[in-house]
C-alpha cells in the first residue's frame, strides 16, 4: 500500500529572479531568468515527497484570488491532495519575491503573509488522518499545528517539524514532535554555537525520536538515540539556487524514514537529495529523482 504523508503548513506563489550579483540599492538591472513556482516549506517538502512516490495530501490556507487558484492547480498537477485546502474568499493568497545571486545561488526572499487569515484549529480535520503515516508542519500557526499533533499523537502517527524560526508558542509544539528539524537561524534562538543548541533541544526534548540542525552548505548535525551525527554537505559544481533546499532535505529526511533506512542512510539521501535540487531556479525545479539521487551518494563528492 502507497505511503502517505499530510502535511500542514504555509502554501505559497514563489515569484523568483536571477541575477548576476545582488543589485545595488536603487539601481535597475536586467535579470537572467524570471521564474514563477510554488513555494512553502511543507508544500515543497511533500511535492519533492509526491516525486519520489509517496502520497501527499496539504492542509493550508489561500484566498479564492489568482495565486490561490495557481497554488492549488499546481499541488494537483503534482499529485498532492488538497481536499482538505482552505480557500476564504476576498484577500490575498501569501506570496514571495525572491532574488537569486546567480554568483553563488544565495537568495534573498521578502514575503507576505496571506490577508485572509491562519488555519485555525476548526480547520484541521480528523478525516484528513485517514491513511496517513506520517505528519510534516513548519509550526506558524500554532493552534491548527498543535491540533494536528496531538491528533497524530493520538493515532500513533510520526511527526516532523521543519523549525525554521523560533514562532511564538514553538516551544509548546515541540513537546509533540517526534523528529526536530531546525535552521541554524532557529538554533541561534537557543544558543549562537549549534552544537550547544542541539545538546540543549536533546535536553529539553528527551522523547524526540531524533533532533537535527541544518547548517547550509556545512551539512546537518544530528543527535540520534545520544549520538552526534555530523553529515557533510553534498558538492554540487553549478549551484544556481539554493531556494527550498531545506524543504526538499525534509522531504528526503522523511523518504529514508518511511521505507525504514537507518538514520545515517536517511540522512546521506536527504543531503544529496537537496544538494541537487539546488542546480536549478526556484524550489521545486530541480527536485531530482530518486534513480539520480541513489547515483550520485554513490559518485558526488562532500563539500570541503
Amino acid at each position: 500500500m502507497e505511503k502517505m504523508v499530510l502535511g500542514v503548513g504555509q502554501c505559497c506563489m514563489d515569484y523568483l529572479a536571477l541575477a548576476d550579483g545582488f543589485p545595488r540599492e536603487n539601481t535597475k538591472r536586467e535579470a537572467i531568468e524570471l521564474a514563477v513556482e510554488g513555494g512553502g516549506q511543507v508544500a515543497t517538502a511533500l511535492v519533492s515527497l509526491a516525486r519520489l512516490g509517496i502520497g501527499t495530501r496539504m492542509i493550508g490556507i489561500v484566498a479564492d484570488d489568482r495565486d490561490g487558484t495557481e497554488i492549488i492547480r499546481r499541488f494537483q498537477d503534482e499529485g498532492v491532495s488538497t481536499e482538505f485546502m482552505v480557500v476564504r474568499k476576498g484577500g490575498l493568497s501569501q506570496r514571495s519575491f525572491i532574488i537569486v545571486n546567480r554568483q553563488n545561488g544565495t537568495r534573498t526572499i521578502l514575503w507576505q503573509k496571506p490577508t485572509v487569515g491562519v488555519l485555525s484549529a476548526e480547520d484541521i480535520k480528523e478525516d484528513a488522518f485517514k491513511g496517513v503515516d506520517f505528519l510534516l508542519v513548519d509550526g506558524y500557526m500554532k493552534d491548527a499545528t498543535l491540533k494536528a499533533l496531538r491528533i497524530a499523537k493520538e493515532l500513533s502517527i510520526p511527526t516532523m517539524i521543519d523549525a525554521d524560526r523560533m514562532y511564538p508558542g514553538m516551544e509548546e509544539l515541540l513537546g509533540f514532535v517526534d523528529y526536530i528539524v531546525g535552521s541554524e537561524d532557529f538554533s541561534c534562538y537557543i544558543d549562537l554555537d549549534p552544537f550547544r543548541a542541539l545538546k540543549t533541544l536533546s535536553v529539553e526534548y528527551p522523547d524526540a525520536r531524533a533532533i537535527t540542525i541544518t547548517l547550509g552548505e556545512n551539512g546537518s548535525i544530528t543527535m540520534y538515540k545520544d549520538v552526534l551525527i555530523e553529515q557533510p554537505a553534498y558538492q554540487v559544481d553549478d549551484v544556481v539556487d539554493t531556494t527550498g533546499a531545506g524543504d526538499v532535505f525534509h522531504g528526503g529526511y522523511i523518504y529514508g524514514l518511511l521505507n525504514g533506512w537507518h538514520i545515517k542512510k536517511t540522512l546521506e539521501f536527504a543531503s544529496a537529495f537537496s544538494a541537487l535540487k539546488c542546480r536549478s531556479l526556484s524550489g521545486r525545479r530541480g527536485i531530482p529523482t530518486l534513480e539520480e539521487t541513489l547515483k550520485f551518494m554513490e559518485t558526488g563528492r562532500f563539500s570541503p
